[in-house]
């Protein structure tokens, strides 16, 4: 199955955390703070991390920030508070996923597997992607490299989390289509993905933010979902 690592300063959640991974068959590891889990990271590879934010040393945030400049690890965060601000600041650092304390340990595995799922179907697609595929708008200001994962705005390199990478390219492949809120969560998301809709609705915003005045091209669909409008 998989190696987990769970990062909690309390360790009554790390050992409810592992005893629900352990029996559904995962490898778990262990870390007290933010600071342990960065030097764990640099040391071993793991197949997804469950870590919370208010943690001393060193918190979940930073923590993310620096085991995402050598890895690109899945990683779900865990939150006493449940405030868009943490959404949103989780989601900019790359977080995959959100979970609020309290929390149900089957639902936290739920979400494992459904991370792991999607990784697993996009390890398996790029695999099998043996065309480059570029996708240039307004005379190339807009180029997207789907392929290399590479979005250029007048020339400059624009840098998103991971899944802004996901959503972006998934709109942009099916452009001038429009997309439920209910088929953007299954496709990028996860064909049994869970979560509530607010997911959707913080990436999109994260997304415009990175697009910029290219955001007009992501026109909301009230009623129905999204579209990226753009030839």
């Amino acid at each position: 199955m998989y190696h987990i690592l769970v990062v909690d300063d309390e360790a009554r959640i790390r050992s409810i955390i592992r005893k629900y991974a352990e029996f559904d068959g995962h490898t778990v590891t262990e870390a007290s703070d933010g600071m342990e889990a960065v030097l764990l990271c640099r040391k071993n590879t793991y197949d997804l991390i469950i870590m919370d934010i208010m943690m001393p040393e060193l918190d979940g945030f930073s923590a993310c920030r620096e085991i995402r400049k050598t890895a690109q690890t899945p990683i779900i965060m865990l939150s006493a508070r449940g405030e868009e601000y943490d959404r949103i600041n989780g989601f900019e650092v790359g977080v995959d996923d959100y979970v609020t304390k309290p929390f149900s340990p089957k639902e936290l595995m739920l979400r494992v597997d459904v991370i792991m799922k999607r990784v697993k179907r996009a390890e398996s697609a790029a695999a099998k992607e043996s065309r480059h595929e570029v996708v240039e708008l307004d005379g190339g200001a807009l180029r997207a490299d789907i392929t290399a994962r590479l979005v250029m705005i007048d020339g400059e390199r624009v840098e998103m989390s991971p899944k802004e990478y996901d959503l972006f390219f998934y709109l942009l492949t099916n452009r001038n289509i429009a997309l439920s809120r209910e088929k953007l969560l299954c496709e990028v998301w996860g064909y049994d993905f869970f979560g509530d809709a607010r997911t959707l609705d913080t990436h999109i915003k994260l997304l415009r933010k990175s697009l910029g005045r290219y955001s007009k091209y992501i026109v909301t669909l009230r009623g129905v979902g999204y579209r990226f409008e753009g030839v």
